[in-house]
Parts: C-alpha cells; sequence; structure tokens
C-alpha cells in the first residue's frame, strides 16, 4: 500500500505517516512534508525522484505529473488502466493526504498586498485531492487532521478501509475543495457591490438535539471568513445542548434588544417577544420585561445589553 502525503498544515502528519508505516505502508512525500517527515525519521521518497523533475517556478510546479496523477486516477477495475500504468513504471497510490494553502486566512489579514495573497492559491493541492476523490473507490482522499486518527484505527483492524468510508472521505474532500474555491473566488470579487454569481460557503457549528418540531434534524451553520455570527464568542456555561428554536428566539432577541442604548432587557418565546422594557438598570429592566407576559416568557430566551449581576 502506497501514501502520498503533501500537507501545508503540518498538525498530526508526523504520527499519521508513522502509523501509516507501521502498517507496512510506503510514503511519498513532496516539498517541505517530506522534508518534515524525513527529519522524524521516517522513510519517504520524493515526490522528484518519482518524476525525475525538480520543483520548478520556485515550488508552484511540484506534483503536476503525470508519474503523480495517474498514480491517482488509475482505475483498479480497468485493465487499460492498469496496463497504462505498467507500460509507463508508474505505481499507484491508495491513498492521498492533502490539506491547503491558508488562503482564506492571509487574504483576511488587513493590508495583506495582492500578490501575497494570490501566492496562497493553492494549485497542485486541490488537484491531487479531486483526483483522489473522484477515484475513491480505490483510493482514500485524506484532507483534515481530524482524519487521521479513525483512518488508522480502521485501516488496523479491518487491513483497509471500506467503500462507505472513501466514499465519506471524498465528500470532505469535495467540500473542501468547493470552499477554498468559494473563498478564493469571493477575494476577487469583492470589488463588485452585486456580482454576477456569489459563491458562498458555510461550516458545521454545531449539531442541534433537534429541528423547529421533534420530529426534524436540525444543525447551525455559520459562513465561512464571516467575522462574527449567532454564536462567535459565545460560551455555553450549562444546561441541555441548544435546540432550533433556542438558536432562533436568541437571533430573534439580540436583534431586538440592539435597538436600545438604555440597559433593556428581551423575553422571546418561539420566535415572538413576550417581554420588552428599558429602565435605569439592567435589574429592573428584566423585571419589567418578565412583568410583560410571565406565563409566555416560560421556558423562553432572555436576553439583556448590560452584565449580569449577582442579584
Amino acid at each position: 500500500m502506497r501514501a502520498l502525503i503533501s500537507v501545508y498544515d503540518k498538525t498530526g502528519i508526523e504520527d499519521f505517516a508513522r502509523g501509516l508505516a507501521d502498517l507496512g505502508w510506503e510514503l511519498v512525500a513532496s516539498g517541505g512534508t517530506a522534508d518534515h517527515l524525513a527529519a522524524a525519521g521516517l522513510q519517504v521518497e520524493r515526490v522528484e525522484e518519482l518524476t525525475e523533475v525538480p520543483e520548478l517556478l520556485g515550488g508552484r510546479v511540484k506534483t503536476l505529473h503525470p508519474a503523480i496523477h495517474a498514480g491517482i486516477l488509475a482505475r483498479r477495475d480497468r485493465d487499460e488502466d492498469l496496463a497504462a500504468l505498467d507500460e509507463r513504471e508508474i505505481r499507484p497510490f491508495d491513498l492521498v493526504c492533502v490539506n491547503l494553502y491558508p488562503f482564506e486566512s492571509v487574504a483576511a489579514r488587513f493590508g495583506v498586498r495582492e500578490e501575497e495573497a494570490v501566492e496562497m492559491i493553492d494549485v497542485g493541492g486541490p488537484s491531487m485531492l479531486r483526483a483522489a476523490a473522484k477515484n475513491f473507490a480505490g483510493v482514500a482522499p485524506v484532507c483534515r487532521p481530524e482524519q487521521y486518527a479513525p483512518v488508522l484505527e480502521e485501516l488496523a483492524a479491518a487491513g483497509e478501509l471500506s467503500h462507505e468510508t472513501r466514499r465519506g472521505l471524498a465528500a470532505e474532500a469535495f467540500a473542501t475543495t468547493a470552499a477554498y474555491e468559494a473563498a478564493i473566488a469571493r477575494w476577487f470579487g469583492d470589488r463588485e457591490a452585486f456580482p454576477s454569481m456569489l459563491t458562498l460557503a458555510f461550516e458545521k457549528v454545531l449539531d442541534l438535539s433537534y429541528g423547529e418540531n421533534p420530529h426534524q434534524r436540525a444543525a447551525f451553520y455559520a459562513e465561512r471568513g464571516a467575522r462574527r455570527h449567532l454564536l462567535s464568542r459565545v460560551e455555553q456555561v450549562h444546561g441541555k445542548p441548544l435546540s432550533y428554536n433556542n438558536l432562533n428566539d436568541l437571533a430573534t432577541a439580540r436583534l431586538l434588544v440592539r435597538e436600545f442604548a438604555l440597559p433593556a432587557c428581551v423575553i422571546v418565546k418561539h420566535a415572538n417577544p413576550c417581554g420588552v422594557a428599558i429602565a435605569g438598570s439592567v435589574e429592573v429592566a428584566y423585571e419589567g420585561a418578565l412583568g410583560c407576559d410571565p406565563v409566555s416568557a416560560y421556558g423562553g430566551v432572555v436576553v439583556v445589553n448590560r452584565p449580569v449581576s449577582a442579584a
């Protein structure tokens, strides 16, 4: 079995590569990843040894080569594909581990120069990841450090990854490259108030216990790259997991309470404000809001615009 590894974020990669090597896998890596793994004492074949072409254009061209992409894309059930590999002495890859240049974080920096952002547009990484995901029937695409441990566990237990696991990894890989391209498209189009095509990507923040009704499923997503969202800088200190209705009520209450400069309290139940009050202190405002309709307020969401005292 053979793995191709090329990662910008090196978090956990040494342990992952060592785990693969302990299971008898051969390791192939590019550039800095190969240096990192070799420094950790792992035996690794470098991409340029396969391609017989050194890195070009300051590292812009490393993996864009038939010896790499044919090894990823060859279909194991097609004799003609395997014959083409044999003819050119290309060996297939069974796993491709790639994460991408951090375009979003660099492009979001204050004062970043255009050429700095452009250099963070990954070309080879998405190409390898998409190729592996397309050929998930024979190749496992791995794109996040959180996937390393489960992949190693399944390989150790079963000797291979199931079709369902590889398909799930492919789904995550395509979602990753789609979000990456969406961020780049947004950056290029940010000079237009209303671009002809608006490409947005959302990331799951929270699994919810149920939807608007108990028989429905739900999750909370936030736009990637957004500076703030409903639960940003929020910590749940106790209580049951949040529900769809909790979040809906919280959003409604926050939109209403921000209308006031004075100490204010808003109580919302099932998306309807059932108590709103302003006062000289937040304690008095809370009493006023609760007094509006104490029956409907039961189990509702209470939002105030001042720190909550012990009283």
